[in-house]
């Protein structure tokens, strides 16, 4: 396997852990899948173009349809990760042929887990002088959970991103595309008392050393107030809160278009997967506390 094959496969393996909360057991099985692909392509895996993968997935047709989905899910990741991070152009995984199989439902965390995270947070960060770490990790729920930002948009969030009067941010997400991402109350609130903190002339909202924080620290203090907080920090990844503000959004009525716009899918059949979640507590049963939305009526 070519050096650049094994260097981006490991980047990507990284980045499926800080922002995905990827298990231990698929991320060795994408390991597996990706390095066994590029085994098969002449030019290398990551200059392949459409047509060496779909000779790929060809070679795939005698297993189980869960386990050739699972190669390409890989593949699909992979490419989608180097055009992110500006390594293609293009995605050749793109127009490859799925196999048949049901798509997993995403993890969520309940009402309850998320109140009590953010509990933990606003514990932390109370007080007349609270830790500036403290404070910046109550925004970077607030922003998580609140707005349903990415890890990678939320990390490299620059200082300019806070628009006007800071009803919303400005995003740019996947394909350099520009949205608004609404401000809750709680997360302007957040923000104000953050904003003082930050290194003055850092061009980011969440500076560190000369650049930003990154995704993998990102996680690693989201699963470490998890821990504080009672919950399995198995269970709690920003991609898994990015879940539970769709999800939670949803069973209070949220249109499905709108909620296709703040998360910036750009097909909303990826938004609809929240529709088939079990919604066992409506937005009725949420405490003033709770509720991180006030004021989104208009979304219904």
């Amino acid at each position: 396997m070519r050096d650049r094959d094994a260097a981006l496969i490991d980047r990507f393996l990284e980045m499926m852990a800080a922002e995905r909360g990827a298990a231990r057991n698929t991320l060795a099985a994408y390991r597996r899948d990706l390095e066994q692909a590029a085994g098969l392509v002449a030019r290398g895996l990551a200059d392949a173009d459409t047509d060496a993968l779909r000779q790929v997935m060809a070679g795939y047709q005698s297993l189980a349809a869960s386990s050739a989905a699972r190669k390409l899910s890989a593949l699909r990741q992979f490419y989608a990760f180097l055009r992110d991070e500006g390594e293609r152009a293009d995605d050749p995984a793109q127009a490859l042929a799925r196999p048949a199989t049901r798509r997993p439902l995403p993890r969520i965390l309940t009402h309850d887990d998320v109140e009590r995270l953010f509990a933990q947070a606003g514990a932390e960060a109370s007080g007349a002088a609270p830790p500036a770490a403290a404070v910046r990790m109550l925004l970077l729920i607030e922003l998580l959970y609140g707005s349903g930002l990415r890890a990678s948009e939320l990390v490299s969030l620059p200082r300019r991103a806070v628009a006007g009067e800071r009803q919303y941010l400005i995003i740019r997400g996947k394909g350099d595309k520009e949205r608004l991402a609404p401000l809750s109350d709680r997360a302007r609130g957040a923000l104000d008392r953050w904003l003082p903190l930050v290194v003055e002339g850092s061009p980011w909202l969440f500076p560190s050393g000369k650049s930003h924080i990154s995704r993998v620290r990102l996680f690693q203090m989201l699963r470490d107030l998890a821990g504080r907080a009672g919950i399995d920090p198995a269970a709690v990844s920003p991609h898994v809160l990015r879940h539970a503000f769709a999800t939670h959004l949803l069973e209070g009525g949220a249109d499905l278009r709108a909620l296709q716009l703040m998360l910036g899918h750009a097909d909303i059949a990826t938004t609809e997967i929240y529709t088939h979640i079990d919604s066992r507590s409506g937005w009725s049963n949420w405490s003033t506390g709770g509720i991180r939305w006030r004021g989104w009526t208009a979304l219904t």
